[in-house]
């Protein structure tokens, strides 16, 4: 349980300080960020903020796990390594799409095709690696069957299940890029998502069946606490990072932050055995994800008609004449009632034992 604090505190130290300085060299570097021309016409004040920002992020939330293992003389488990692969694995793809867009001096970065291909490298990589590893018990990361707030009872094939980790991975980060369009929208939804995986790891642990055995212990899932602690300096990084990302935004994490804290999100949900509560937790990612979808979808099928004015569905909200601080405080709003629903749901499952 100290390394779990040790690594918040140290989150949120590394991005509140890390992130003053990046802003400098950034800024000094003429690292900013570009804008859409056919966006809503107030973004264009933010052309030249800051952007990969979330460099700061992905090196607090590391340094803060390692140092808090090191300061309680713990070893990193397998699962936590598996998720910072992830983490750090997606950001650099996010990184090279910042990278491209700042020299090439255009709002579109890689390709879709170049981009789709570094994540499903990633996330392949993960899939297959997460079934590896098996602890004393025989439990590897993350489990060969599908799982709400616990795993099935039937398994898939191992091509199946890395698919699936793959269409998690895919969808979460891309859902979390889609939310990064407003000042601290995604990074304050991203904080109150992995501050409730930080709680899910730890009752997780405390009912953990070598620990309290019982009827509904947890017994298929490996390391409960040191994913804990992986959410928890998430948590403490996204919060830190908050102080500069607000409106007005000092800087921007670009796709360098959204795609690594999604990655870090769907991680999370694999080895927690929470896959399909993720979409709970993540009910504004999801629903953000739904308006380009359907956005998308309406428009190719009714020969050019929208159903919103603009998507992702915050910029609808910016043309129909809301503040953008309004927009972001009510999604937020949102969010934190889907984070509560997913913990009351993930509880009542327990108290229950349905």
């Amino acid at each position: 349980m100290r390394a779990l604090l040790l690594a918040g505190g140290l989150g949120l130290v590394g991005t509140l300080i890390g992130t003053r300085y990046a802003i400098a060299v950034l800024s000094r570097h003429g690292y900013g960020q570009q804008i859409r021309d056919d966006g809503p016409t107030s973004h264009h004040t933010k052309r030249g903020t800051p952007t990969m920002g979330g460099l700061v992020i992905i090196v607090a939330t590391v340094l803060a796990y390692f140092l808090a293992k090191l300061l309680t003389q713990d070893l990193p488990s397998a699962s936590a390594m598996l998720l910072l692969f992830l983490f750090a694995g997606l950001g650099a793809v996010g990184f090279v799409d910042d990278y491209i867009k700042i020299v090439k001096q255009r709002s579109l970065g890689l390709r879709s095709k170049a981009k789709f291909t570094g994540q499903t490298l990633i996330a392949m990589t993960f899939g297959w690696l997460s079934l590896q590893f098996p602890d004393y018990r025989g439990n590897a990361p993350a489990s060969p069957a599908i799982s709400f707030i616990r795993a099935a009872s039937w398994e898939l094939p191992t091509i199946l299940v890395i698919v699936w980790v793959f269409i998690i991975i895919a969808g979460t980060s891309n859902g979390v890029n889609l939310a990064d369009g407003l000042d601290g929208l995604a990074t304050g939804s991203a904080m109150m998502v992995f501050g409730a995986y930080t709680i899910v790891g730890i009752w997780q642990n405390n009912q953990f069946c070598p620990i309290t055995p019982g009827q509904q212990c947890y017994n298929e899932i490996r390391d409960p606490l040191d994913l804990a602690a992986v959410a928890a300096a998430l948590t403490g990084a996204c919060f830190g990072f908050l102080w500069w990302n607000a409106f007005p935004a000092q800087i921007i994490m670009g796709d360098t932050g959204s795609l690594s804290l999604g990655g870090a999100m769907a991680g999370l949900a694999i080895m927690t055995r929470t896959e399909m509560l993720l979409i709970v937790f993540g009910g504004l990612f999801a629903v953000i994800t739904l308006s380009v979808i359907l956005q998308v979808g309406y428009f190719r099928l009714s020969g050019g008609k929208r159903i919103f004015r603009m998507a992702p569905l915050q910029h609808h909200f910016e043309l129909l004449g809301w503040a953008e601080v309004t927009i972001v405080i009510r999604f937020w709003i949102i969010c934190g009632i889907s984070v509560a629903t997913g913990l009351g749901i993930f509880y009542a499952e327990w108290v229950l034992g349905v």
